[in-house]
């Protein structure tokens, strides 16, 4: 992705452009996972090596036949619950382990993914301004195409690594997972081709699920994506759905709070994994496939994706015996209701001269910023953080619009934005951010009016965002 992108702009630059762009690029790796917590097993352990075997009695009521009144068959069932009570503790240990691995890439993966999307904001933004000026040279503007539709992937790759660290955006709504299925499997077909056999097993009565149904969908797409990759010859895809209620033994085996959850099920007859391949599946840029044939965030992405919807995904796999993906998805209850989706164009509307002030710590990515406004026919001026930002809207009392992005050095957006409406409450804001869920959560709760566009953005969308906001005036 990176060679492609950087040879083509290099190749551009040397061949049609004088003065050249710059933007850097860099590749995402991360992590992300749900801490796992020791419980109650633990606390057994405690009492009992301080002697009180009371704790252990009562945690292993339920398994273990009850002791018949003999010192020898008391003593060979306390060896058989200490057996049992090392074996979880271990398990557990285990599963502790690997979730903090998880979660300190994650959060080293939402850092990166941040940086990357500023690049490519630059990088695009920069790009789509020269294919316009290259209307007589269609060599170049090849170039340039190819060199965008590869950042376009790049942004596509790094949404994948913001679904596993559990930061991507979701919408989620009451969703109907047996009518999405059915909805899906056409488009699967279309996909996995005629050598894979779908097979769909629907619940008769489904519960509906509390989850993102676009999200949802990719996230099957990709298990069957998968499940054709695991059948080179050919074989069976089952899709099933079913209720799943579980106790607290049964939640906590699969790292969940108790409770009702809409279960979704694929299955390939496939070539399966080992043991050792299990373990790791779910990490990103782990693949069992060979190089250059798959990104290895596919699952990942699964798995960051169910985890920010408060479910859970799990997967069963023997060597030559298939592989099985259980998502785990949180069922909606009576009270929830879909969220309202903010359309994306708003009133349409041609730019009439107003003055947006640029508020971006990234030179980069603000410089790609005022020169798109500027082409769209927009006045500009612009600040690299906050306090100066409201110095220059003290001096320019005609500034139509803040853009203005959350994550700054000092004084973050959303501060900016209040004393800025202070001032002057018609003031129109339109919020970025490189960040995903964690920062627009945050948002939600301090401006319940805001406007946002994720970056990284092409000049086409931003124009439809602003067009929306000073529309609203």
């Amino acid at each position: 992705m990176l060679a492609v992108v950087t040879g083509l702009i290099s190749l551009f630059i040397a061949d049609a452009i004088p003065g050249g762009i710059s933007g850097g690029l860099g590749f995402l790796i991360g992590t992300a996972g749900a801490l796992v917590v020791l419980s109650a097993l633990y606390a057994v352990v405690l009492h009992s090596r301080n002697g009180d075997k009371s704790a252990v009695k009562e945690a292993l009521r339920d398994r273990r036949p009850q002791a018949v009144d003999t010192t020898e068959s008391y003593a060979k069932h306390e060896t058989s619950d200490f057996k049992w009570i090392k074996e979880e503790l271990l398990r557990t240990q285990e599963a502790l382990h690997q979730a903090q691995k998880m979660e300190a890439l994650g959060q080293l993966a939402g850092g990166l993914a941040h940086d990357f999307n500023n690049h490519l904001t630059a990088v695009m933004a920069n790009i789509e301004l020269l294919e316009e000026r290259l209307e007589s040279d269609t060599e170049s503007q090849g170039f340039a195409r190819a060199a965008l539709d590869a950042a376009k992937h790049g942004a596509v790759l790094v949404k994948r690594v913001l679904a596993f660290s559990r930061r991507q955006i979701l919408e989620p709504c009451v969703t109907d997972v047996n009518q999405l299925v059915q909805g899906t499997v056409e488009l699967l077909r279309r996909i996995l081709g005629e050598k894979i056999t779908i097979e769909t097993v629907l619940a008769p009565v489904q519960w509906q699920a509390f989850i993102d149904p676009r999200q949802l969908e990719t996230a099957l797409v990709n298990l069957a994506v998968n499940a054709r990759d695991a059948m080179p010859s050919g074989g069976k895809l089952t899709i099933k759905t079913s209720n799943a209620r579980l106790d607290e033994y049964a939640a906590a085996s699969e790292n969940l709070e108790a409770g009702a959850y809409v279960m979704l099920e694929v299955t390939d007859a496939g070539t399966g994994m080992s043991p050792d391949q299990v373990k790791r599946v779910f990490e990103p840029f782990f693949t069992t496939k060979k190089t250059g044939e798959g990104s290895g965030l596919g699952l990942s992405m699964v798995y960051g994706f169910a985890k920010q919807s408060g479910g859970h995904v799990a997967i069963y796999s023997e060597h030559d015996q298939g592989t099985t993906v259980k998502l785990y998805l949180p069922r909606a209850v009576a009270k929830m209701e879909a969220i309202e989706q903010r359309p994306e164009i708003g009133r349409k509307r041609q730019p009439r001269g107003e003055t947006i002030l640029v508020v971006e710590d990234d030179r980069r990515v603000r410089a790609g910023v005022v020169s798109i406004l500027k082409n769209l026919g927009y006045k500009t001026l612009q600040a690299d953080n906050g306090e100066a930002a409201l110095a220059v809207l003290g001096k320019n009392p005609h500034v139509a619009l803040l853009f203005c992005d959350i994550v700054m050095p000092g004084m973050d957006g959303i501060d900016v934005a209040r004393v800025a409406r202070a001032r002057r409450p018609e003031l129109k804001v339109l919020y970025t951010t490189g960040y995903g869920s964690v920062v627009r959560e945050n948002l939600a709760r301090q401006d319940t009016s805001a406007e946002l566009i994720e970056k990284p953005f092409l000049k086409d969308r931003l124009a439809n965002r602003i067009s929306a906001v000073l529309g609203n005036a």
